[in-house]
């Protein structure tokens, strides 16, 4: 269980994927197999205190300048799987986004233009070299996509309180054959609902990425730095994932109305998130 450090901890919540070592080249392999016996593998948020410590020098490092070597690592099922950081893609990636969230005098205060420029063209250079790269965790600040939660279900939910100046930990785990079949459904009753949205364009999305590893890995859901932004009897009584399963449900017995109470409870849970985020 991660513990609360001196780093502040930005509200990211993850989406990861953990592959058996067999879907890696043999190549690859050898070093996942021995790299999973360390002892001291380091934690989730020794990931994010690399990632700070790049934005302090000056100008700062939006990107690192090697790959990590490192990863994360569960046994599944007798079977070990591992999911690679790859902090470099995520950070070229991450680095498009930017211009999303910020206003362009912002942007520029925080990353000088001549550094985001630089970083973009190591990107393209990188990725003629490598056009079938992909992450093995997607991030998000502030929420936990909608689209997400569609991907587990309820009794797959693992939470945690944390004591003694732990953090409290809550997330899901499903195979990715129980993700893969949900998000087939559930865009079968979104389709015959609604003509197009952005939450059917977001299924559509983690439904190609999803389906770019191998059948027996391990989808995680972790609401990450988020649970500093909520409560602690919020974050307990947080079932999201229900919410939306009820939702997609009630569409597909054509029950709007059960649909939209749904929807409804979910917008109500999130909403001291979102102000935070605002007043912030």
């Amino acid at each position: 269980m991660p513990k609360v450090s001196s780093v502040t901890v930005p509200y990211a919540t993850y989406l990861r994927v953990y592959e058996p070592l067999a879907a890696f080249p043999e190549s690859e392999r050898g070093h996942w197999a021995r790299y999973a016996r360390r002892p001291d593998r380091p934690s989730y948020q020794e990931e994010l205190r690399r990632a700070l410590a790049d934005l302090v020098p000056t100008p700062p490092v939006p990107v690192p300048v090697h790959e990590s070597g490192d990863a994360f690592v569960l046994e599944v099922d007798g079977v070990v799987c591992v999911c690679p950081w790859r902090t470099r893609l995520r950070g070229w990636q991450a680095l498009g986004e930017l211009a999303e969230d910020f206003p362009q005098p912002v942007l520029d205060a925080l990353l000088p233009p001549v550094v985001r420029r630089q970083a973009a063209q190591d990107y393209e250079r990188w990725l003629a070299e490598h056009p079938d790269a992909r992450p093995w965790i997607r991030t998000a600040t502030w929420q936990v996509p909608i689209n997400w939660f569609v991907l587990v279900a309820d009794e797959e939910r693992e939470y945690a309180k944390g004591f003694e100046g732990e953090a409290p930990v809550l997330r899901y785990r499903t195979p990715m054959v129980q993700a893969r079949r949900r998000v087939a459904r559930g865009l079968r009753a979104l389709k015959d609902a609604m003509d197009e949205g952005p939450l059917i364009d977001g299924l559509v999305d983690v439904g190609r990425w999803l389906e770019e590893f191998h059948p027996r890995s391990l989808v995680e859901l972790d609401y990450g730095g988020l649970v500093h932004a909520l409560p602690a009897g919020a974050l307990e009584d947080d079932h999201s994932a229900a919410d939306v399963a009820e939702g997609i449900a009630a569409l597909r017995r054509g029950d709007g109305a059960a649909a939209g109470a749904a929807y409804g409870r979910l917008v109500e849970r999130w909403r001291s998130v979102r102000d935070l985020r605002s007043a912030n």
